[in-house]
């Protein structure tokens, strides 16, 4: 079994009004030192072990369904864990 944390993001080039609303929230309680905010998605997804490549597997989801690739990067990480 795999447990997958998979991180998504609006690209650099893509303005983020979310994240500029939390900023100049963030100010406006005297967090002035903060000069960026980006707003993402985390998603965890448990994955039964098969014998598909489950790196292939994950890369499919995201470019397929959990990311927009036209607008947000992907990243994730796997790690083996054991079923309880």
């Amino acid at each position: 079994m795999y447990k997958v944390k998979v991180y998504v993001t609006l690209r650099e080039s893509v303005l983020d009004p979310q994240g500029n609303a939390v900023k100049q929230s963030l100010h406006s309680m005297s967090y002035k030192e903060v000069s960026d905010v980006r707003i993402g998605k985390y998603m965890e997804l448990t994955i039964e072990k098969s014998e598909k490549d489950v790196e292939a597997q994950v890369k499919e989801m995201c470019s397929r369904l959990l990311a927009n690739t036209v607008i947000e990067d992907f990243r994730y990480e796997i790690e083996e864990c054991v079923a309880q």
